[in-house]
């Protein structure tokens, strides 16, 4: 499974990447998490607003911090 965190590196962004990582742990579940801050990379999965979350190429989420709760679901 490959995770990307779409966004500039901002402070959401980061903590969108923190909830993943906690999410991963809780769940026992291994992925490779990426970060994706270059504007034209964003724009391919066509999200306008970050940060964004990707799961193995699909968008789950896009414009929030998702809790760690909404992430473990996505990954179900």
């Amino acid at each position: 499974m490959i995770i990307k965190i779409l966004g500039s590196g901002c402070k959401n962004c980061q903590r969108l990447e923190d909830n993943t990582k906690q999410a991963l742990t809780e769940l026992s579940c291994e992925a490779k998490v990426e970060k994706v801050s270059e504007f034209s990379e964003i724009a391919k999965f066509n999200v306008m607003k970050t940060p964004g979350l990707v799961i193995d190429d699909k968008v789950v989420s896009f414009g929030k911090v998702n809790t760690v709760d909404e992430i473990k679901e996505f990954l179900k």
